[in-house]
């Protein structure tokens, strides 16, 4: 990859660490084509069973668009650039495994959109969020309009971004924006790794399937049940399900390989 991002194998988990700490790991060009790049990589490595996004330094996760590049764009160019947070950043929110973000600080803008394109959301106790875009006359380009409400609701997504609130980490933590908590002097990368354990030492196959009915869950119900039924059967015939059950009987952890 590139300076911008560091991407690291723990065990099972690959981990893509933000390395802007002087820009507040905000969101460059460059950074956020090596977000697509190391996307494209991961897809074609099967032993990947988690992806944690996190930011380096204990001030920013990110701090959302890089404001100082931005302001030497015409609208043509930042038209193309919000086009490639789709093209390049789309794949947190439709990847095979879980992506965690874990947030070592402040979320805010474009940073708090890259959080909630992943599945779950871990954040140190300190950390602030927020979508302050109404106030700078823009609105949140980088899907938080669609993300937000399907996380929180529609009356709480309307408030926050039409009054541009940021919100304290326990407040986020309360109205389900960020799934756990951390404490500030603890290592948060390896208390997500912790957290993301039963993800990562589960059984493949059936992550996957989970996922892919869950995200089925803003269709009409019989649509996502029909998904449902089809990640079931998935899983019915694999041989994680048969360990599962020798496990249970035999009254041992299951050893999963994703067959």
């Amino acid at each position: 990859m590139t300076e911008a991002l560091r991407v690291e194998r723990r065990a099972n988990a690959a981990v893509l660490t933000l390395n802007r700490p002087e820009r507040q790991n905000a969101l460059s060009r460059e950074l956020v084509a090596a977000l697509g790049q190391a996307g494209r990589a991961l897809a074609a490595d099967e032993s990947v069973r988690a992806v944690i996004l996190t930011g380096e330094g204990r001030k920013a996760f990110c701090a959302g668009a890089d404001l100082k590049e931005r302001s030497g764009m015409n609208e043509a160019e930042v038209l193309e650039m919000l086009r490639s947070y789709r093209s390049e950043l789309g794949w947190l929110s439709s990847f095979r495994v879980p992506v965690i973000a874990a947030l070592n600080g402040v979320a805010l803008g474009g940073g708090l959109e890259l959080a909630l394109a992943c599945d779950l959301r871990v954040a140190v106790d300190t950390a602030l969020l927020g979508l302050p875009e109404t106030s700078l006359g823009i609105i949140p380009g980088a899907g938080g309009t669609q993300y937000l409400p399907r996380l929180v609701g529609a009356a709480r997504a309307k408030e926050l971004i039409l009054l541009g609130r940021r919100l304290a980490a326990t407040e986020a933590l309360g109205i389900g924006l960020v799934n756990h908590l951390v404490d500030d002097d603890a290592d948060l990368l390896t208390e997500t790794l912790n957290y993301a354990r039963p993800i990562v030492e589960g059984a493949p196959l059936a992550q996957a399937a989970a996922l892919e009915a869950l995200r089925a869950a803003e269709l009409p119900l019989e649509e996502g049940l029909a998904v449902e039924l089809r990640a079931y059967e998935g899983c019915l015939y694999s041989e994680d399900r048969r360990e599962g059950l020798r496990a249970f009987a035999e009254k041992r952890p299951p050893k999963y390989t994703g067959k």
